[in-house]
């Protein structure tokens, strides 16, 4: 599980900062190929990126597919659950147990049918405007991301079922830097503290 949580994590990665860097550097492109500076926009002009905006647009598309399952495994979606909570516990595993389960069975279906698509564009000629590569590439996400989607619901049911826990998301945690807990100050500590000072 580990390696697909980090090949996730990575391909998530990689899609946004490609294409952040994309757009950076075809609007960089597109300022100074219209400023007159003769051997500048000269060598500017022959560059072409007008395939730029097509490919950023597939890259955040793939980035988002594969974005929701990594949303489903940590629990960063957006949930109201103000109704829930006030369910007695019973009740409430069971209302979330068959919203996780039914979550997997629409994301089951939506790759289902991306597949049957994808499947059917593939046998075509199909490609796409500017970079002209097939389109059943660029809709591969459908099926790839729905998958690992409806993948994330089975397996947040299973560890919900065993353990009674859900993922949570800390808004304040950032991967990789560890922040020490500081010791909770006393009243007689701050007084101290208060008394020390010139």
């Amino acid at each position: 599980m580990k390696v697909l949580d980090h090949l996730e994590e990575w391909l998530i990665s990689l899609l946004m900062a490609g294409a952040t860097l994309l757009i950076f550097v075809a609007v960089l492109h597109r300022h100074f190929a219209g400023q007159p500076i003769p051997v500048v926009q000269d060598f500017l002009l022959k560059i072409d990126l007008s395939w730029a905006q097509e490919l950023c647009i597939y890259m955040f598309v793939w980035m988002a597919k594969f974005g929701a399952a990594y949303g489903v495994r940590t629990g960063i979606h957006v949930g109201v659950d103000v109704l829930v909570n006030y369910l007695p516990p019973r009740g409430r595993k069971a209302y979330i147990l068959f919203g996780l389960l039914a979550g997997a069975v629409f994301t089951g279906i939506i790759g289902s049918f991306g597949a049957w698509f994808t499947w059917g564009m593939a046998h075509t000629n199909q490609v796409s405007p500017d970079l002209e590569v097939p389109k059943w590439i660029v809709y591969l996400c459908i099926p790839l991301g729905s998958y690992l989607m409806c993948f994330r619901f089975l397996q947040v049911a299973w560890s919900f079922w065993r353990t009674g826990e859900l993922p949570k998301h800390n808004e304040g945690h950032v991967e990789g830097i560890d922040v020490p807990v500081a010791a909770p100050v006393t009243p007689a500590a701050a007084t101290v503290g208060a008394g020390a000072r010139p």
